[in-house]
């Protein structure tokens, strides 16, 4: 004997006027911790790039000083965007969710001029409140940040070192005299470029990577497949 599944008819949900009212407040709640998180967010950037202007400061302070602050500039800039997809997560948290009302509830109800709301769309959202996770990968937000703030913090690290190995004590007359100027203490300038090099297309690859793999995520989602 086969058993068949029966097919319920989803039933577009109409609020009432209390119901309208708490989740006005449910909005604004969360509307409220997505603001905290992302002072958080600045924060972080901000630290970034007052590193970067100590070590732009000290590195082109005279002719003779180091490049090596330029280069500890952007390991804690590196360090700080970690830290900073972090704090990401926790934001997109509360910002998933207030987007959410604001797609599936608030604009539906400006368009149609009634309580109508779109299908099955507050299924999810009790679904979320009900067991809490992240939207996003810990990947996928270094990545973001990274293409948002930190890929200029990393680029201005980068062209201030080329600036001051070329530039400082006097300019150079031939691009063979670059390794020399680029060796830092008992590592020869050749590793120090390769090491640059590799780290910096390394940052640029997974800006891409990860751009990518936001275009798939959201690659034909539905409304109530999932937030984020």
């Amino acid at each position: 004997m086969t058993i068949q599944e029966t097919k319920v008819t989803p039933v577009v949900r109409t609020f009432t006027a209390a119901e309208i009212g708490m989740l006005a407040h449910v909005y604004r709640g969360e509307v409220y911790r997505s603001t905290t998180w992302r002072t958080r967010l600045d924060a972080t950037t901000n630290w970034a790039v007052v590193t970067l202007g100590i070590g732009v400061s000290v590195t082109f302070s005279s002719a003779e000083a180091s490049p090596l602050p330029l280069i500890l500039a952007g390991l804690i800039a590196l360090f700080l965007l970690m830290l900073e997809g972090r704090r990401y997560r926790y934001f997109n948290v509360w910002r998933a969710r207030a987007r959410w009302m604001e797609t599936h509830l608030i604009a539906p109800m400006l368009e149609d001029g009634d309580l109508h709301c779109e299908v099955n769309w507050q299924a999810v959202l009790a679904e979320d409140y009900h067991r809490p996770h992240y939207h996003i990968s810990y990947v996928r937000a270094v990545g973001r940040r990274l293409r948002s703030n930190f890929i200029w913090i990393f680029m201005i690290v980068a062209v201030a070192y080329s600036a001051k190995i070329t530039v400082h004590p006097l300019p150079i007359s031939h691009w063979a005299e670059l390794p020399a100027r680029a060796a830092v203490g008992p590592f020869s300038g050749w590793a120090v470029l390769a090491v640059g090099l590799v780290y910096n297309c390394t940052l640029i690859t997974f800006a891409a990577m990860t751009l990518w793999l936001d275009r798939i995520k959201h690659r034909g989602e539905t409304s109530v497949s999932s937030m984020g």
